[in-house]
């Protein structure tokens, strides 16, 4: 794959859409039409807005609802070094900086939702900034922020040395019908955060994503660890995810794409190669939430007295776990 590579396409709407195979009643509301954009680092942010608005240009022809991103959506993945110190990377306004001006223009070309990841600069000076995730909408309004609330600290993703975690929660965004939650790439991991979404009634999690090789293990491919944590998370809420995931080589780190969707019922709806420029387009039938969970009703039988140590502060030394 190289610098400029032509998108490839995967779409599953309308007559393509899988059947719900525990449903309820007839569909009652309007599927969330959503596109992923899986995308490699360009070289510079000029060669990745031409890039990426090409790939968005693509995804328009179909009227989505929501775009999404990958993670640091305009930066190279400098994390892979801690303190790196580099004039593409550095942080920016979260509504007076590039990414910001560049989902706004993206917003109205296509007129949907766009989701942009972004490096924000910190609340107060010498501060860790933030790794945000930002929803605009087709007339250009920011509609939710939200910060990365888990930070790897690990060979290759160095970003505690560039971020500090959000406390922002487990704010959503309503699109069409639809409640969508953006946490991003390393929240992928914690179902705790997974579930609080769901109990607070989203019903589809889009994580921008960089994620591919481990430094220390080369030989050791963790895609199907990652796609599986994340299926997991939607059968166990009756949530639809969706990740986007970037590809390249960037330093020690080869990114795997792979990037997709799974309904709650942990089919995989759509998904990307590991190495390939991609446009997902897929609808997301929202009801089969209330079917998969009037069959499995998880949230009813929850005790959520005996969950206390789940919230404890308790910290585990590596070797002890």
């Amino acid at each position: 794959m190289s610098p400029g590579s032509e998108y490839n396409l995967y779409t599953a709407i309308g007559d393509e859409l899988m059947d719900s195979p525990a449903r309820v009643n007839e569909p009652e509301t309007t599927p969330l039409r959503i596109s992923l954009i899986q995308a490699s680092w360009e070289g510079s942010k000029e060669a990745q807005i031409q890039s990426l608005t090409r790939a968005v240009e693509i995804a328009s022809e179909f009227e989505p609802d929501l775009i999404v991103f990958q993670e640091l959506t305009l930066y190279p993945y400098a994390c892979s070094v801690p303190n790196f110190d580099g004039s593409d990377f550095k942080p920016e306004g979260l509504i007076s900086g590039e990414s910001h001006d560049f989902a706004v223009r993206m917003a109205k070309l296509s007129n949907a939702h766009i989701l942009i990841s972004l490096y924000e600069e910190a609340d107060e000076e010498g501060e860790l900034g933030f790794n945000t995730a930002l929803i605009v909408s087709p007339k250009g309004e920011v509609v939710t922020r939200t910060r990365k609330t888990h930070i790897p600290q690990s060979a290759g993703y160095y970003e505690n040395t560039y971020f500090a975690p959000g406390d922002d929660g487990a704010p959503t965004a309503l699109i069409g019908e639809a409640t969508v939650g953006a946490p991003t790439c390393w929240d992928q991991w914690f179902p705790e955060l997974a579930r609080i979404y769901a109990l607070n009634e989203s019903d589809v999690l889009v994580y921008p994503t960089a994620i591919g090789s481990e430094v220390n293990h080369p030989n050791f491919d963790t895609q199907p660890q990652w796609q599986s944590v994340m299926v997991g998370h939607a059968i166990a809420n009756g949530i639809f995810i969706a990740a986007a995931n970037r590809v390249g080589t960037e330093g020690d780190n080869t990114f795997y794409g792979s990037s997709f969707i799974v309904d709650p019922y942990g089919r995989i709806v759509l998904k990307a190669g590991r190495d390939e420029h991609a446009v997902l387009v897929a609808d997301l039938d929202l009801d089969q939430r209330t079917d998969w969970l009037t069959l499995f009703p998880f949230f009813k039988g929850r005790r959520p007295h005996m969950y206390g140590e789940l919230v404890a502060d308790i910290e585990l030394a590596a070797e002890e776990i």
